[in-house]
């Protein structure tokens, strides 16, 4: 399983799940098979699961027709470095505009789950919004949310009001942050749903790229959001997912503290795990999963 890569003569910023090589006015976004968990990296590794990530951005920055920092993922086609592997780097690489990051994760949410429920139940609001009595859990939103946080190198981000994420980068990028990111997710979600498949929330990034403000890093993947099967919606309880919710499950009942070092996955859960993520793949893109070979 291919999961640590390198360029001759580069040294990638390697976070949770991509490693980030800078190439000048591009980066190489390179996703691996890790994955993440209440803030840690797991020590097991799910197959091709980077494959999927790349792939199915690649389906959204193509489907939802917004200006995005894609150039290519066609590893032929990016300037690598003699002697790059680019058999490792086929089917999980993206050739990206280098962009000036904005410093916000611009979240939507269009059902009241995870945090947002567990704040509900206390306050009946969502990141400081007041939201109508009598919601369950699950329950679709009488629209969608922008409910925006602060982007954490490492550790939790913190939920944040609209009028901090004003203070962080102003009133003009704000209200631009907050409009595509309902535009997005509200596009998103409609395709979805007509795949059978619900995205109950979601989070964008956005960097600027000569005056303008660019959709960047993944969009509505299994990593970046939360998907469910339509068809086995009901309000009033956790759903089934497409994503690593999987994986948080199985941790919660393994008796780890969260603090120490995680345990390793079983097969059963890895399998599963990927198993979730082409399922969603599929289900959303219309097209079967196939290893790309270099």
């Amino acid at each position: 399983m291919q999961n640590d890569f390198s360029i001759p003569g580069m040294s990638p910023k390697r976070g949770k799940v991509r490693d980030i090589y800078d190439l000048g006015d591009s980066l190489l976004l390179i996703s691996s098979d890790r994955i993440s968990a209440f803030d840690w990296i797991l020590p097991t590794r799910i197959p091709q699961k980077g494959c999927v990530l790349n792939r199915m951005a690649e389906f959204w920055f193509d489907m939802l027709d917004v200006p995005n920092h894609l150039v290519t993922t066609d590893v032929n086609r990016m300037p690598l470095p003699p002697g790059t592997d680019k058999a490792a780097l086929a089917g999980r690489s993206t050739l990206a505009k280098k962009c000036k990051v904005v410093p916000i994760e611009c979240v939507v949410r269009g059902y009241l789950s995870g945090s947002g429920w567990n704040e509900y139940q206390r306050s009946g609001t969502v990141c400081g919004l007041k939201l109508p009595p009598g919601l369950l859990e699950s329950s679709k939103l009488p629209e969608p949310i922008f409910t925006p946080s602060t982007k954490a190198e490492t550790g939790h981000d913190e939920n944040i009001s609209f009028e901090q994420t004003v203070d962080i980068v102003g009133r003009d990028t704000a209200e631009q942050l907050r409009r595509k990111s309902l535009e997005i997710f509200t596009k998103g979600a409609g395709y979805a749903a007509g795949r059978g498949v619900i995205i109950a929330d979601t989070k964008f990034e956005f960097g600027h790229l000569n005056g303008e403000l660019l959709l960047i890093d993944e969009v509505l993947t299994p990593d970046s959001s939360r998907f469910w099967p339509a068809e086995q919606y009901e309000p009033g309880k956790s759903q089934p997912s497409f994503d690593k919710q999987f994986v948080r499950d199985w941790l919660l009942t393994a008796r780890w503290d969260r603090n120490s070092p995680p345990p390793q996955l079983p097969p059963e859960v890895v399998a599963g795990t990927r198993a979730k993520y082409v399922e969603a793949f599929e289900k959303i893109t219309g097209k079967t999963f196939e290893v790309e070979a270099g």
